[in-house]
């Protein structure tokens, strides 16, 4: 296990008189800040006294202990370093928790939740991730209400026993959204992330209202963590007036195994012949081509204009309607496990823990 993670911060409850036990894992973010009294910063919060910060939390029925760690990460500057020992740690606590709560800074939780989601091989626990927008020590903060419905939907059974989300999820703003599924919407609404093409796994109002015939079943088995990822991958965003150089670096430079082509509405690209070259030539080269579309909501597909028609028959992935992030991830987690393209070119393809729409 990294460095980083040896260094965390941990803090473990006594309370053994509950129904449920839950793991909170403090990564950073605005969610565990609040105003320092003496100079009026803000800093982190002892996350060991998070019932007290939060103490509408002790009307649950829940053990919570508290993992933070050290340093804390700014969102900015998360890595898949940062996914591996998320990973590992909730791998190694797996039989300690009935579900796991990872507070997180907003601008990248849609990527480390997507990644977590094909790193965690036979999950049947919830792992909940969430943030805020405003610090949780402050008055309008929307922190509470997150933090408070995450850990109650992380130590939510059903009547058999059973998680009732056993999945990678994001809850934010009263809303449950599958992780792989979630992208970043707003930089300053409450509700910050949506997810176009899929309807959420919960609503919270009075009561949580869960969306059982979408939510994941677990297929049974060990849990197995997914650690070594390959991360040579690029992105491409098609836009008029690209140019072939940076055409021809994204999808043919040697240090590129897989590029992410971001195309227009349905799939579509540039129909030049010099573009098409530069198709012809990575995939001549072996480079896997994934074709995500701009778009928030809607689908790839290829066999509806000629453009895309091309495209495809180039040697480029339909990625149907997964995000980028999901792809991105996904790729990540495919091409860490071989380096056989063609067998991660026919995995691209499946719906592997509800990224795409089968």
């Amino acid at each position: 296990m990294s460095s980083r993670l040896s260094k965390a911060k941990e803090r473990i409850s006594n309370n053994n008189d509950m129904s449920s036990s839950v793991l909170v894992i403090y990564t950073g973010g605005t969610i565990g800040m609040k105003e320092d009294p003496q100079d009026g910063t803000l800093k982190p919060f002892d996350f060991s006294q998070i019932k007290e910060e939060v103490p509408e939390l002790n009307k649950f029925k829940v053990k919570l202990d508290s993992y933070t760690f050290s340093p804390l990460i700014d969102s900015s500057d998360v890595e898949p370093a940062l996914w591996v020992n998320l990973a590992e740690l909730i791998h190694e606590r797996y039989e300690d928790y009935d579900g796991f709560v990872i507070l997180h800074g907003t601008d990248t939780m849609a990527y480390s939740a997507s990644a977590l989601s094909f790193m965690l091989e036979g999950l049947s626990k919830p792992v909940i991730f969430t943030g805020s927008q405003l610090p949780i020590g402050v008055p309008r903060t929307d922190g509470k209400e997150n933090l408070i419905a995450a850990v109650e939907i992380a130590s939510a059974k059903k009547a058999d026993g059973s998680a009732q989300v056993p999945e990678v999820a994001i809850f934010f703003d009263s809303r449950l959204l599958r992780g792989n599924r979630s992208t970043k919407y707003s930089a300053e609404a409450f509700n910050a992330f949506a997810s176009p093409n899929l309807p959420p796994l919960a609503q919270a109002g009075i009561n949580i209202r869960y969306n059982n015939d979408i939510i994941r079943k677990p297929k049974g088995g060990v849990l197995k963590v997914h650690s070594h990822l390959d991360c040579r991958v690029s992105i491409l965003k098609i836009h008029p007036g690209i140019t072939p150089a940076v055409a021809r670096h994204s999808l043919c430079a040697p240090e590129i195994r897989a590029c992410i082509l971001e195309t227009y509405g349905s799939g579509n690209a540039i129909s030049k012949d010099w573009f098409l070259n530069i198709i012809k030539e990575a995939d001549h080269l072996g480079k896997i081509l994934l074709n995500v579309t701009q778009c928030k909501s809607g689908t790839v597909n290829m066999n509806l204009y000629a453009t895309g028609a091309t495209l495809k028959s180039c040697g480029v992935i339909s990625g149907e309607d997964i995000t980028t992030e999901a792809a991105l991830g996904k790729l990540f987690c495919l091409m860490g496990l071989t380096d056989n393209n063609e067998w991660v070119k026919a995995m691209l393809e499946k719906d592997l823990c509800g990224e795409i729409t089968a």
